[in-house]
């Protein structure tokens, strides 16, 4: 009892219920951060795109349904165990300092329990669930992101090259868990990423470059220290990009209106390098940025649609 009289029990009850759900709240939302959700949605819309093409008239829903529920666990394990492994240089950059483990809003082990538990978890429900194959394909990819290009940041920039190798591995998860084998489509489906994600990075790269540097990742060449150089190099990974984006047309994959639709595309991407590199600044990096977001997902609807309509 207080001067103005007894507390009511349901208000008590009210003011602790109210920062518990915030708590929890907040809880979550670090969870979700963990793993990387607008990389792993990139991520397993290009397993759809390489399940479509790959299952043709062989389509079975229950059979993607999985392949994504694994590949999913794979990517949340990919996300936890990345920012495990990187929590001392997150606390150096500005762009990541707010991340769950250097604000210490998670403990370090909390994190690597849920970075193995997802692995070990979608690597088994693609084994029993989909297939061998695509099992196997998923554990190479976690061990290349997390083994190899994760600490080669902190020795060389060869790690954005070494990088982009599980970054281009998700299609062919997808063409692999609908029955396909590691042939030309799947090849070409890989080449497609594999070259994408050049000068999206390096453009990511260039902006961000203090913070890198201060956390000691060599993601950029020594000599892109000479004016242009950065630029130069996305816009000979955009000219190859261009080529390979042609060969699912070569194979039947998809006809003239997807080949129309890729040169369009690339043309625009390599418009937005070359302005990169001829200007090289923060503006002209955004530009390639903002279009390689752009470019990709127009690319695989492109490509996914044409494809379909070559069945029907």
């Amino acid at each position: 009892m207080n001067s103005l009289g007894p507390v009511s029990p349901d208000f008590n009850t009210a003011s602790v219920a109210l920062p518990q759900r915030r708590v929890l709240s907040t809880r979550l939302v670090d969870y979700a951060q963990l793993a990387k959700p607008r990389i792993a949605v990139m991520a397993l819309v290009t397993v759809v795109v390489g399940y479509t093409l790959a299952a043709g008239d062989g389509w079975q829903w229950l059979r993607l349904v999985n392949a994504l529920v694994g590949i999913g666990l794979a990517a949340v394990a990919s996300g936890a165990l990345n920012q495990y492994l990187e929590r001392h240089s997150d606390r150096l950059m500005s762009r990541t300092a707010d991340r769950p483990l250097p604000a210490d809003r998670l403990a370090a082990t909390e994190v690597g329990l849920v970075g193995l538990v997802s692995a070990i978890a979608g690597l088994t429900w693609l084994v029993v669930l989909v297939n061998p194959a695509t099992a196997i394909a998923t554990a190479v990819t976690l061990v290349l992101y997390l083994a190899v290009y994760t600490p080669l940041k902190q020795h060389s920039s060869l790690a954005t090259a070494v990088g982009a190798i599980p970054g281009a591995l998700p299609p062919v998860l997808g063409w692999l868990a609908a029955g396909g084998t590691l042939d030309a489509g799947a090849l070409a489906l890989f080449g497609i990423l594999f070259l994408w994600q050049f000068p999206h990075f390096l453009a990511i790269a260039w902006l961000y470059r203090d913070d890198y540097a201060a956390a000691g990742m060599k993601m950029l060449p020594r000599a892109a220290r000479r004016p242009g150089l950065t630029g130069m190099l996305g816009v000979i990974y955009t000219l190859a990009l261009i080529v390979v984006s042609s060969w699912p047309s070569q194979l039947g994959l998809a006809g003239d209106g997807y080949l129309v639709a890729a040169f369009v595309l690339g043309a625009g991407y390599l418009v937005a390098a070359l302005r990169f590199q001829f200007a090289e600044s923060d503006r002209t990096a955004r530009g390639v940025l903002y279009t390689s977001l752009v470019y990709l997902p127009l690319l695989l609807g492109a490509l996914t649609w044409d494809h379909l309509q070559m069945l029907r």
